[in-house]
């Protein structure tokens, strides 16, 4: 069995010969591990399930000084946060979308190599990412506070702009599903470390609807959605599930009981995250790491779950740590 169909027998919710993986790290992480495994591409040491098209971020034109500007115009300092930055010149001043042109979702840049990396062979479960996909993308637009008010005192335009964004995500979509791949992966952090950043009510005026065309749209496609969100949101599991959602990422332990959530939603909802990058990988030892790791492998053996650390793996992270994660995943396979 392929490494495609192993996460796909999970998405079906049957149960996979073992439990499939898919690993990110932080820049300042990856240094670590190519300089003890003595590589440049860590891909072969990683053996990811997934294979990744698009964008998890949006390409950024790099202006000089750590700034860098993405193709919706905004720009972003990168002299701390290096993988993505903090943005400093959203775009709408004002809430409205007078005279700002939106980009071309069909901008040759995304889909750079996806044929040729389909007709390769390369073995793995093909996912097109649109990042910053809606709530993100429009606070970087208009900023973060302006947007959370708006949807208080100008409802109408917050509208107007997440129905824009969707749409440009509906037609990215469309053409992503052109070529043979099996997923789209939509990154929206709605969540903090207690309930939704913007609260039930509103999450379910202005985002729900976004969502469920959004994902009605990959679907008439024939393919999965996997979704990316942050925070305490399993309040929102059983509406993302009726909107369509596949699979749920990054699974976050600090805010959610994770194990009793993959035995609530088998069959229902795949989860791909769950080791803990706010305490087991900074703080914790490696026999803490082969511990939480084995507990999530033997709750996932069943189905249902994508062994992942709940988010990209940072830079604080001990080296002896990650090798004992990546060591237990291959271990499956021996």
């Amino acid at each position: 069995m392929t490494k495609r169909d192993v996460v796909k027998t999970v998405l079906a919710g049957t149960t996979p010969p073992y439990v499939p993986w898919n690993l990110g790290f932080t820049h300042e992480a990856q240094d670590k591990l190519k300089a003890h495994y003595k590589v440049d591409n860590l891909e072969d040491i990683l053996d990811n399930h997934f294979i990744d098209f698009g964008s998890g971020i949006g390409f950024f034109d790099d202006l000089g000084n750590n700034i860098f500007r993405d193709h919706f115009g905004v720009t972003w300092d990168r002299t701390v946060e290096k993988d993505i930055g903090m943005v400093i010149d959203p775009q709408l001043s004002e809430p409205s979308l007078k005279g700002y042109v939106f980009p071309n979702p069909g901008d040759t840049r995304f889909y750079k190599g996806m044929k040729e990396t389909i007709e390769s062979g390369k073995d793995g479960f093909r996912i097109f990412s649109i990042g910053f996909s809606l709530y993100e993308r429009a606070w970087t637009l208009r900023g973060t506070e302006n947007l959370l008010m708006d949807m208080l005192l100008n409802p109408e335009f917050v509208h107007e702009l997440l129905g824009t964004i969707a749409d440009y995500n509906i037609a990215m979509s469309r053409k992503a599903c052109s070529f043979d791949i099996d997923a789209v992966y939509f990154g929206d952090d709605w969540g903090q470390q207690q309930g939704l950043i913007m609260g039930p009510d509103l999450w379910h005026e202005f985002i729900g609807p976004q969502l469920k065309r959004m994902y009605k749209a990959v679907h008439d496609e024939g393919k999965k959605v996997f979704i990316h969100s942050c925070g305490d949101v399993d309040e929102l599991f059983d509406a993302l599930i009726d909107m369509g959602l596949n699979c749920f990422n990054p699974f976050q332990p600090e805010v959610m009981d994770v194990f009793s959530l993959i035995e609530q939603y088998r069959g229902r909802l795949v989860f791909h995250g769950g080791l803990s990058t706010q305490q087991i990988l900074p703080f914790g030892t490696p026999e803490d790491v082969r511990r939480e790791s084995r507990k999530l492998l033997e709750a996932g053996a069943g189905g249902g779950y994508i062994f992942s650390p709940a988010h990209a793996v940072e830079g604080d992270v001990p080296l002896e740590n990650m090798i004992t994660f990546i060591e237990e995943l291959k271990a499956q396979k021996v």
